[in-house]
Parts: C-alpha cells; structure tokens; sequence
C-alpha cells in the first residue's frame, strides 16, 4: 500500500461526511429560496455553489494528504497575499450595500476578508509554536500586531461582522496557547470600553440602525428593524415541522424576507419557514456534531501547531455558525456574516472546506 493511498485512507470519514452533507443540503436550500426569481443572478445561485463545492471538495481532499507542517513556510506568504488583497480592495474593490468588501480579479469575485482570517490563524499559529520561549508580553504584542493588521483593513471597507468574528478567533488562539490569563483579561477589557467609541465614530449610520434595531426592534420596523422581523415571522410560521419543501405564498417566496440576502445572511430563516423546527434543530445537531469532531481532532493532535491550527478553524466555524443563526432569530445584530457550507458564498466555501482539510492533515498525521 502506498503512502498517499495509506493516508487517504486514513481520512477522518466522519468529517468529511457531515461537512459534504452540509454543503450539499446548503445548495438544495440555496434552489428553494430562489428558483421563483426571474433573475438570472439569483436563480442559477445553487449551480454556481455546486460547482464551488466540487471545486473545494478536490481541495479538502488534497489538503488532507499534505502534511499540515507545510504551514511553517506557507504561513507568511498566503499572510503577505491577503494583506495585499485587503489592500487592493480598499483602492479597486466592488462596492455592495454601503461597503466595498469584494475583489474582482478577471471572472472571479470574492470577499477577501475571509481569505484573511483564515490566513491569520494559519499565522498565528506559526509564531505561536514558532517562538516558545519569547515572553508573553512580547509575544501577545507581536500577536496584536499580526492579527490587528487585517482586522483595521476590514474594519476600514467596512465589514463589521467578520472583524466580530476575528476577535473570538484570536481570543482562543491565544488561550490554547497559555498566555497568561490577566493578559488576556486586561485586552478584553480595553476592547469592551472601545465599543461605544466604535460606534459613534466609525460605524456607518445604516450599521448603528442595525444595532439599534437589535435593541428595540420594534422602533423602526418598516425599516432597519423590517429584516429582522421578516426573518422571525418566517421561521416561527414554520411551525414544528415547516410548511414544505418549495412551499408557495411564504415570506422568503413573497419577497417579505429580503430577496437579495435571503441566500446569505437569511438562509436559515428560508429553512426554518420551509423545514419547521425539526429542519433547524437538525441543522444545529450537524453543526454541533462537525464542531465536535474538531476539538476531537484537536486532542488527538501530534504537536502545538495542529493544535493550533484546529482550534482556529474551530473557533471561525464556531463564530459564524453562532453569528448568522443568532442575527436571524433576533439574538444577535445583522452583520452579514454568511452560514458555513450553506450560504451562497463560492470562495468561503473553498476557505471552509481548506480549513476542513487542514483539520483533516492534523488527524491523517496525528497517526504517523
């Protein structure tokens, strides 16, 4: 048996399978909330997503095979590429919404900022194992540094919700990595005086109406708050067990759910109307289940850097998942942050299924 057929053998099956059954559940509820548009730009949406799960599916697979250790020289340059793109998106970027978040480089567009996060926690777990005996002021300072870079040039488009997301990231990151706990206190202390000067100063005003309408969602509910509401009707007319696969005269098929973001920051709103309870509960099981299946690989990890590295792509997974589900039911503010494997996002599909794959090499290597 060869080595390559050894470790593909190896695989982690488990993983594989929920995260492949997601993205394949992901494209079937990307048809159900936009096969009635007319459009083309909507209604061909789950096609381009299964093309991109295919695509990253051959990348989950190949990055699994390769030792995660090439992290140690490929950490710096993808680092060094996605400040770039994070720069080229603040000169050349696609506005949408207010913010200019997306890059477009020939045919292909994508959010940057994804790419950055994942290219952080690769980074971060390089110079977390790379310097052991640095002190740990030294090293939360560098830290600061490499993580604070991307997170100013994200907040700068502006694209709050995956700066909210960074911040859980690191936090983590560093905990697994034995700063000391006052530290870690003393930043979380300053970030949380630092909110309030974040929103009246560099918040756009249709973002500080989104928190406001978080607070009081009945103060502006043909407005800001109108989302919001939409959403909660949608998914609590849902019922126990939905109102069907496809189901006519809903909120999401009726244009109540706002159509243009219903396939990636409503998503879960269009299954809970469409698949009840039972469809939303079993869809957090799943993520609970592939959530848990990375820590488990985690504590099977060879080394500090494929610890590392699975706490990271845990922590992103655990992050959005949480964001996007709480900003539908009301139980966080709408930041646009996508659903992983099942929102229509084509390049943070592939951030996913590359940081699956790297979870992936931690448990294929652990053995060896």
């Amino acid at each position: 048996m060869t080595p390559w057929l050894r470790k593909f053998l190896g695989m982690n099956w488990i993983l594989f399978a929920i995260m492949l059954a997601l993205a394949v559940f992901g494209v079937v509820a990307i048809y159900s909330c936009t096969y009635m548009r007319e459009n083309p730009a909507y209604s061909t949406m789950w096609r381009k997503q299964a093309v991109w799960v295919g695509i990253s599916t051959v990348v989950f697979v190949v990055t699994s095979l390769f030792h995660y250790r090439w992290v140690r020289k490929g950490a710096l340059p993808m680092y060094a590429i996605s400040m770039v793109f994070l720069i080229l998106t603040l000169v050349i970027g696609v506005t949408k919404d207010g913010a200019r978040c997306w890059l477009k480089l020939g045919p292909l567009i994508f959010q940057p900022a994804q790419l950055a996060v994942l290219s952080g926690i690769l980074i971060l777990a390089f110079f977390l194992t790379q310097f052991p005996k640095m002190h740990p002021l030294g090293k939360l300072c560098a830290c600061g540094l490499l993580s604070g870079a991307p997170a100013l040039l994200i907040l700068i488009q502006p694209d709050l919700g995956e700066c909210l997301v960074w911040i859980p990231v690191v936090f983590s990151m560093l905990f697994i990595a034995q700063l000391p706990l006052r530290y870690l206190l003393v930043i979380f202390l300053l970030a949380a005086t630092a909110i309030p000067l974040a929103y009246h100063f560099k918040l756009k005003p249709y973002q500080q109406a989104r928190i406001v309408a978080f607070i009081d969602p009945e103060i502006d509910s043909q407005g800001s708050a109108w989302a919001i509401n939409q959403c909660l009707i949608a998914i609590g007319s849902g019922g126990w067990a939905g109102k069907g696969f496809l189901a006519k005269d809903s909120q999401v098929e009726l244009g109540y759910v706002p159509r243009t973001t219903v396939p990636n920051d409503y998503i879960f709103s269009a299954i809970g109307e469409q698949w009840g309870f039972i469809g939303g509960a079993t869809l957090v099981g799943a993520f609970a289940l592939l959530l848990g299946t990375c820590l488990h690989v985690a504590s099977r990890a060879a080394d500090r850097l494929g610890l590392l590295l699975c706490v990271g792509v845990f922590s992103l997974l655990f992050a959005h998942t949480f964001q996007n589900i709480g900003m539908n039911i009301s139980l966080m503010p709408v930041t646009g942050v996508p659903l992983p494997l099942i929102s229509y996002s084509g390049s943070f599909v592939f951030v996913i299924f590359f940081g699956l794959g790297l979870v992936n090499s931690v448990w294929v290597h652990s053995k060896q």
